[in-house]
C-alpha cells in the first residue's frame, strides 16, 4: 500500500485558519498543537511553523498576556483584511492600465517608421513587465478564492478587464508589424529581430 501523502503548507494554513474561525477563541501554541492533529489533520510538529506563517501574513493575530502568548483569528477581521488586500490589488491593476495606455501611445508613434531601436526595446520591456505584473496579481488573487467568493468574483472581473487590455495591446503590436511589413517590404523574422520582438510573443490565454 502506498504511503499517504501529507498536507501541503497551504493546506495546513487553510485548515488552521478554519479551526480558529470555528472556535472563535484565544489559544496558546500548545493548545493548537493538541487540536491541530485531532481536528484538522495537521501534524503537531508543523503547527508552530504554520501558525507563524499565518501571523507573518497578518491572517492570525497574536499577543503576549503575562508570560503566555496567545493566538486568534476571527472571520470579521479576516474579511476586512481580504477587502484591504483586494483593494490594494485593484489599485495596482489601475496603475497597470495607466502604464499600458502610456506604452500604447509610444507604440503608436512607432508607426511613423522611426528607427529608434532603443525606444522600441523599452516599449517591449514595458510590455513584458506589465504581463509579469498581471500574472503576479492573478496569483495573489487566487489565494483568496476560498475565503471571500463575492469579493473575489469582482476582482476576477477586474483582472479579466486587465487581461483584455493586455491583449488589445498585443493587437497593436501585431498591427504595427503588419504596417511596417507592408510599408517597407520587410520579412517578418527580420522585423522581429530588428525590433527585438520575442519569438514566442502572442496573446495571453
Amino acid at each position: 500500500m502506498s504511503k499517504r501523502k501529507g498536507l501541503s503548507l497551504e493546506e495546513k494554513r487553510s485548515r488552521m485558519v478554519e479551526l480558529l474561525f470555528e472556535k472563535k477563541d484565544f489559544f496558546q501554541l500548545k493548545d493548537l498543537e493538541r487540536m491541530g492533529p485531532k481536528e484538522k489533520g495537521i501534524t503537531a510538529q508543523s503547527v508552530k511553523e504554520v501558525v507563524q506563517s499565518l501571523v507573518d501574513d497578518a491572517m492570525v493575530d497574536t499577543d503576549k498576556i503575562g508570560t503566555s502568548i496567545y493566538f486568534w483569528a476571527f472571520p470579521s477581521k479576516a474579511s476586512q483584511n481580504r477587502k484591504g488586500k483586494l483593494q490594494d490589488l485593484s489599485s495596482k491593476l489601475k496603475e497597470l492600465e495607466s502604464k499600458k495606455k502610456e506604452t500604447e501611445s509610444q507604440l503608436a508613434k512607432a508607426k511613423a517608421g522611426k528607427e529608434d531601436t532603443d525606444e522600441r526595446k523599452e516599449v517591449l520591456s514595458e510590455l513584458s513587465l506589465a504581463r509579469s505584473t498581471l500574472q503576479q496579481l492573478e496569483a495573489d488573487l487566487e489565494k483568496y478564492r476560498e475565503s471571500d467568493p463575492e469579493v473575489l468574483e469582482q476582482s476576477k472581473r477586474e483582472t479579466s478587464s486587465a487581461l483584455e487590455a493586455a491583449n488589445r495591446w498585443t493587437d497593436n503590436v501585431f498591427a504595427i508589424k503588419s504596417w511596417v511589413k507592408n510599408k517597407f517590404n520587410v520579412e517578418e523574422d527580420k522585423l522581429d529581430k530588428q525590433f527585438e520582438i520575442p519569438s514566442g510573443f502572442d496573446y495571453i490565454e
